[in-house]
């Protein structure tokens, strides 16, 4: 994959982007690259499926969350485990409520409740003219809301689950 996306455009093979983690301690989620070199200085941290920035390999990449598979390393690092609520930029977390601050209690996580019912963000932000607000607006309170349940439900047999699910939503029908 990474002979690929060197081979599509100029630059790296991956992109470390910075995330608030456990306890918000920020640290750098790893992932294959799948924009334009500092596609962050031209727009949002939100990518829609329309966005411009997004390279051709990176399209099939982030179709099929193949650009997800280096966060491996962070959970070999300890800075993320496979399931827990998503990693989120500082200005997001920076909207967080008293109560909704329990989601950095955990390490956050490769896959989630969230991760599966909006496993196609892109398209839902498809045809903004802010993708950044239509997060807010369109999917982070319902990813909260799922992030919240995991926190109170989690166990061994949850996680299982969403690694199943996970895995089915990966080797499934990518139209969802």
């Amino acid at each position: 994959l990474a002979v690929l996306i060197k081979l599509d455009s100029p630059g790296p093979a991956f992109y470390r982007g910075a995330r608030v983690g456990r306890d918000g301690k920020t640290f750098r989620m790893i992932k294959f690259r799948t924009m334009v070199l500092d596609a962050e200085k031209v727009g949002g941290s939100s990518t829609s499926t329309d966005d411009p920035r997004v390279t051709r390999i990176g399209a099939t990449l982030r179709r099929y969350k193949l650009d997800e598979l280096p966060q491996l390393i962070n959970v070999i690092r300890g800075d993320m485990s496979l399931v827990g609520p998503r990693p989120q930029v500082q200005w997001a977390v920076d909207l967080y409520s008293d109560e909704e601050r329990i989601l950095l209690s955990l390490r956050p996580g490769i896959t989630d409740y969230a991760s599966l019912k909006f496993s196609n963000e892109a398209d839902i932000l498809k045809g903004s003219e802010d993708p950044d607000q239509a997060y807010l607006e369109l999917i982070a309170p319902e990813k909260i809301r799922l992030g919240l349940e995991y926190v109170r439900l989690r166990s061994f047999w949850v996680d299982l689950k969403l690694i199943l699910l996970t895995i089915t939503r990966m080797f499934g029908d990518r139209r969802r």
